[in-house]
């Protein structure tokens, strides 16, 4: 599923993909930071700065290119974990959520918020990537069983 709304100085997209994985499973994906290139193919590497936990930051390297700085905002274990990158004036924030759905299946969303400069053609560059993220999660998780 793909929502989005957009404008010059803003950019909103979310994708859904669910999975027979618990939402353990998934959990203990996202919170080893460094291993994230393991099922995610845009990240040649990524350090977690602290525990993973509200207030803590990461620096994600995309494949060739410059590392960028997160900070977690909020981080809820098994629920979700949100970042927030800052590039200037340019702020994107990314909502990664875990929803069990019951019969042993979760839902997985990333909901990406773009704003500032730049928000509309930066939004669609970060997030295009989504729905192959979440096939891989989905698959590396569904192999880990927790």
């Amino acid at each position: 599923m793909t929502n989005s709304l957009q404008n010059s100085d803003t950019w909103q997209v979310q994708h859904d993909i669910e999975t027979d994985a618990h939402p353990s499973a998934i959990w203990a994906l996202f919170s080893d930071v460094a291993g994230w290139k393991t099922w995610n193919s845009g990240v040649e590497a990524s350090e977690l700065e602290g525990p993973f936990a509200t207030g803590s930051s990461f620096a994600m390297t995309p494949t060739g290119a410059e590392p960028l700085h997160s900070r977690l905002l909020d981080v809820r274990e098994n629920e979700c974990f949100v970042d927030e990158t800052r590039v200037d004036d340019l702020v994107v924030v990314v909502h990664h959520r875990l929803t069990a759905l019951g019969n042993g299946r979760t839902r997985i969303s990333y909901a990406l918020s773009a704003s500032g400069p730049g928000a509309a053609e930066i939004g669609p560059m970060v997030a295009a990537d989504f729905p192959d993220v979440l096939s891989a999660l989905s698959a590396r998780a569904s192999e880990v069983r927790s």
